[in-house]
């Protein structure tokens, strides 16, 4: 295995926990009216979410184990952008606290496995 993909193991491993409480944070924001504060975060959850899905791409052409269903990671997306289109915050909050930081908190981590 090379230290590349060492490394973006870990930075994954690392970062899906992170997703979770950063979903009820963009939730709690959404739900105290502060906008601006959670449109800012879930600009930066969408960039960490086409991270995790080059990363899992890189993992599945080296034979690594995935258990993060990418397709969903895309539904989240399609919906965070339907419901801020609409300007429905209350649906966006809800997506992020019931069913996007769930999700993350169900991820499995990957082992690196020693060469």
């Amino acid at each position: 295995m090379t230290e590349i993909l060492r490394d973006t193991i870990q930075s994954f491993n690392e970062y899906l926990p992170r997703v979770a409480i950063g979903s009820q944070e963009i939730a709690g924001n959404l739900r105290s009216d502060q906008i601006d504060s959670a449109l800012k975060m879930i600009l930066e959850f969408s960039e960490g979410m086409t991270w995790l899905v080059e990363a899992s791409e890189l993992f599945i052409a080296n034979d690594v184990k995935v258990d993060v269903h990418i397709g969903k990671i895309q539904e989240f997306l399609q919906e965070i952008n339907a419901g801020l289109e609409m300007q429905d915050y209350v649906v966006v909050a809800d997506m992020f606290e019931y069913e996007i930081a769930p999700f993350f908190e169900e991820a499995i981590l990957i082992e690196v496995q020693p060469n």
